[in-house]
């Protein structure tokens, strides 16, 4: 067997084996697990085949990180950051076709909670540092690898706490490659494009508050507390940003106009866009800023009303648009009702241009020779919005060649998550070539 396909047969057995490792993030310390267990199992495949591991809590008991260094050839060149997440989204075992801890390898995929979002690309990323250990390879330049806790819950115990205390593990990281891109989308018969995340959209959960008189809940009331958050719940909600579009967005529509023939135009663009497929939802949601009610509370008794009512709002905001964004949040909130950030990490964007996408386009090519790699906007945020405030190019490159017929964004979160077998071991050969050539 050659080393290369060692290393394909062992993403696998690694993804499968993070899969039965529990991290499930709740977002609260007391339900929070697992995430220990996985960096040690991170640290063991690392340190088993040469590499130095620093494995770091972060404030909080079982929040735990991984970051080795693997030295390149030319030093004086900016090294390059690969990173991913060791924590999941909750998983109900009984909505599930398999339980969601199992890592099951049936059908031809590898099934369970995190098998696309993110311990596929874990999985790849350890399969490739293990063999460039083993092989002593050296690439062109330093590779930071960075096995982090917490992103599904904003990043405070991984990706943040590592850039505010401990910066100096990044120390000469210029570009970052992490989730969410290098997936394919087939446009026609063996045609493929591969979407590079460039950009994402800002994050900001809302909390808004309002006071009113309390009382009886008999009488008559016209400054109800409960009435002032609701009333500027449904104007938020049912109001429709203005559309824009950013550099990243306007180059992914040219470039898919060139490929498809279709056309996007302004005046039409949701229309457009559902020529799309289900790309249309990931799309569609990086044309405007969002703002979507998703919690409400108030009152302890139904005759009781009570002097305040509070909601929270999950807000999204497009690169270059908070301060537009929060004058109109504000218009539409009126004077009632008072806002706060519970969560709040900026939108970041990066050039689709340079060395480090070209090496991720050829990578491409040479194991799927008609692809066409494509810069896209994602709709969420990864913890590239934490290592791009160190200064670093951030990208989404997770190369998978995926079945034209699966429904790939919906698997995000999403029950019976699963990602192929062979799309992970394309990825893993996809991978290998370009931390070689970048």
């Amino acid at each position: 067997m050659t080393r290369q396909g060692a290393a394909e047969d062992e993403v696998v057995e690694l993804t499968s084996e993070l899969i039965r490792i529990d991290t499930t993030n709740t977002g609260d310390l007391e339900t929070t697990t697992g995430e220990r267990e996985a960096a040690e199992y991170v640290a063991g495949k690392l340190t088993e085949v040469g590499y130095e591991v620093e494995v770091l809590d972060s404030g909080a008991p079982g929040r735990s990180n991984v970051i080795c260094r693997l030295p390149g050839a030319d030093p004086s060149r900016g090294a390059l950051l690969v990173h991913g997440h060791l924590d999941v989204v909750p998983a109900d075992p009984t909505e599930w076709s398999v339980h969601p801890f199992s890592g099951a390898v049936q059908d031809g995929y590898v099934w369970g909670r995190g098998a696309v979002d993110m311990k596929d690309m874990v999985g790849m990323t350890l399969a490739v540092a293990r063999r460039f250990k083993r092989d002593g390879v050296v690439p062109p330049r330093d590779i930071v690898f960075a096995f982090v806790a917490d992103e599904e819950a904003g990043g405070s115990y991984g990706a943040q706490w590592l850039v505010e205390h401990r910066p100096d593990l990044f120390e000469g990281c210029t570009e970052a490659v992490g989730e969410v891109g290098g997936f394919s989308l087939t446009l026609g018969e063996n045609q493929r494009v591969y979407l590079i995340e460039a950009a994402e959209k800002g994050i900001a959960w809302m909390r808004l508050r309002a006071r009113g008189k309390p009382g009886h809940g008999s009488f008559l009331h016209d400054d109800n507390a409960v009435t002032h958050v609701a009333e500027a719940v449904a104007r938020l909600g049912n109001h429709t940003f203005p559309l824009v579009l950013t550099d990243t967005v306007r180059a992914f529509l040219e470039q898919m106009s060139q490929l498809t023939g279709l056309e996007f135009p302004e005046d039409d663009l949701e229309g457009a866009l559902a020529k799309l497929g289900p790309l249309s939802r990931l799309v569609g949601a990086t044309i405007r800023d969002t703002a979507n009610p998703t919690m409400l509370s108030a009152g302890y008794k139904a005759n009781v009303i009570p002097s305040t009512a509070e909601a929270v709002v999950d807000c999204r905001m497009l690169p270059g648009r908070e301060e537009a964004f929060l004058r109109e949040v504000d218009e539409l909130l009126g004077p009632d009702v008072t806002r706060e950030w519970v969560q709040h990490l900026p939108a970041v964007e990066t050039p689709f241009e340079g060395p480090l996408t070209e090496a991720m386009a050829a990578a491409l090519r040479e194991e799927d020779p008609g692809a066409k790699t494509v810069p896209y906007m994602l709709s969420g945020g990864t913890d590239a919005k934490s290592f791009a405030e160190l200064g670093m190019q951030c990208y989404g490159f997770a190369p998978l060649r995926l079945p034209p017929d699966l429904d790939f964004a919906s698997l995000f979160h999403g029950i019976d998550e699963r990602v192929p077998v062979d799309a992970l071991q394309f990825g893993t050969r996809v991978l290998d070539r370009f931390l070689r050539t970048c």
